[in-house]
């Protein structure tokens, strides 16, 4: 299983590597995943992968408190910028864009986040794509537009050059990377902590 795991980390090291060696950084500046006004004082950035626990649980910790607080009050945009770091985070970040509707969209990178522990599991992708499908058909997203999106590889070229732009513009090791403003976050990730560096800037 472990070789498996792998050997499924390589080959996703080496779609990105390809994209990096041909691609002049075609990401289109208005790809991410936002919620908020565009007016908005302030901008939050969060590089995520979709199997990663911590941005799940930076997701949980803050996300809802900062929608109520001050997304909805257009006091704050927010963008889920996909940082895949495996063919697992790819492939659900592909659905994830299937879904056009702002508020929906980031419905269901709660729901993504909420039941990482159920679909992001094990080193078999084919049994990850299946389970990735049964949480997306039970969000009610419809199955052909599911297997559309995950065989897209128009999609998935797009995905990983937004991730090599972002690697080269904003320096990520790790994730979730948080940029307030265009200035790297360094606090800690829980909501009393990011509220304070938000309310420096209003």
């Amino acid at each position: 299983m472990h070789l498996i795991k792998k050997m499924i980390k390589k080959i996703f090291s080496i779609l990105v590597l390809t994209l990096s060696l041909s691609s002049p950084f075609f990401a289109k500046e208005n790809s991410p995943l936002s919620i908020g006004s565009d007016r908005a004082k302030i901008t939050v950035k969060v590089f995520s992968s979709l199997t990663c626990p911590h941005c799940a649980s930076f997701h949980d910790k803050v996300f809802k408190n900062l929608k109520e607080d001050y997304i909805d009050k257009k006091k704050v945009k927010f963008e889920h910028h996909g940082f895949p770091l495996d063919l697992a985070a790819l492939n659900a970040e592909k659905v994830l864009r299937s879904v056009s509707d702002e508020e929906k969209s980031f419905k269901f990178l709660t729901e993504i986040y909420k039941k990482q522990n159920q679909w992001a599991v094990g080193s078999d992708i084919n049994k990850i794509n299946n389970l990735i499908k049964k949480m997306s058909l039970d969000f009610g997203i419809k199955e052909e537009i599911i297997d559309k999106f995950i065989e897209d590889e128009k999609i998935q070229n797009q995905i990983l050059e937004e991730r090599i732009a972002a690697q080269k513009n904003y320096n990520i090791s790790s994730t979730p990377t948080i940029y307030i403003n265009e200035k790297k976050y360094e606090g800690k990730q829980n909501y009393k902590q990011f509220k304070k560096a938000i309310e420096k800037l209003l």
